[in-house]
């Protein structure tokens, strides 16, 4: 499996669909990446289990939250879940762009 490269990434959050371009390095268990969205940019870094990558971050809008990722890759798709701190889940997918 590699992640590696651009993505497009969907999360179905209560408040709709939100959107980002994902760019991803994986270097053995760990990944660096950037995430481009409505809210802005921001450096992630994260872990790599088999074909599964998770990650943590912390957003300011629309409300102060810290997000949970985790997400399979299968090929050119992904899949997986976003902790939205109190507000549950949300489904996560995505495609290499």
């Amino acid at each position: 499996m590699s992640a590696d490269g651009n993505w497009k990434i969907t999360i179905n959050t209560p408040m709709g669909a939100r959107t980002m371009d994902v760019t991803i390095a994986t270097s053995g268990a760990t990944f660096t990446g950037k995430v481009d969205s409505d809210m802005g940019s921001q450096e992630v870094t994260g872990a790599v289990d088999g074909d599964t990558l998770t990650w943590n971050t912390e957003i300011t809008s629309p409300m102060p939250m810290k997000l949970d990722f985790s997400a399979k890759v299968e090929g050119d798709n992904m899949s997986g879940n976003v902790k939205l701190g109190m507000f549950g889940n949300a489904a996560l997918t995505g495609v290499r762009a």
